[in-house]
């Protein structure tokens, strides 16, 4: 089950983040984040973005956000995706789910006009995971962070609405 995230969830959306950073380049954080971190992006995703989870027999699975683009008022109408699923149920489609799920949201949302999602090159899974739910590729940012001693570039993906 999806459901919007509640200040309850948040150790939990915690812990697949973090998990994440130390093990995966899904993300270019190199150290886990602090509770306040999501504390502070529950209080964000309240109103105008989102912030769900996929709940399943009582356990939290993976969590979606819809979150600001940029902190410029005139791209107020653009949202950043965020998606991640638990370690150990990844490529059971929770991932596909929870981006269906948060792009009828965006899609139901007169001001939302464009969802952008940055990916690591290297992430193949959720490339395709976008291509699939009709995002275009938009570009890449070349050596675009350092993590584990490696340069990573990020590919920029965009559905427009």
């Amino acid at each position: 089950m999806i459901r919007t995230a509640v200040e309850s969830d948040i150790p939990y959306i915690m812990d697949i983040y973090n998990d994440a950073v130390l093990n995966t380049t899904a993300t270019f954080d190199i150290n886990p984040r602090q509770i306040s971190f999501f504390e502070d992006m529950f209080r964000q995703h309240t109103g105008k973005y989102l912030l769900a989870v996929f709940e399943d027999k009582g356990e939290i699975l993976g969590y979606v956000s819809l979150s600001r683009y940029s902190w410029r008022d005139a791209y107020d109408c653009t949202v950043e995706l965020s998606v991640y699923v638990k370690n150990g149920y990844r490529n059971m489609h929770i991932g596909t789910k929870l981006m269906d799920y948060a792009l009828d949201t965006a899609k139901n949302n007169p001001n939302i006009l464009t969802v952008v999602s940055l990916i690591t090159s290297e992430n193949e899974t959720s490339i395709y995971l976008h291509i699939k739910a009709g995002f275009t590729y938009s570009g890449t940012i070349k050596n675009a962070g350092i993590k584990f001693d490696r340069k990573l570039s990020v590919d920029i993906y965009v559905m427009n609405f």
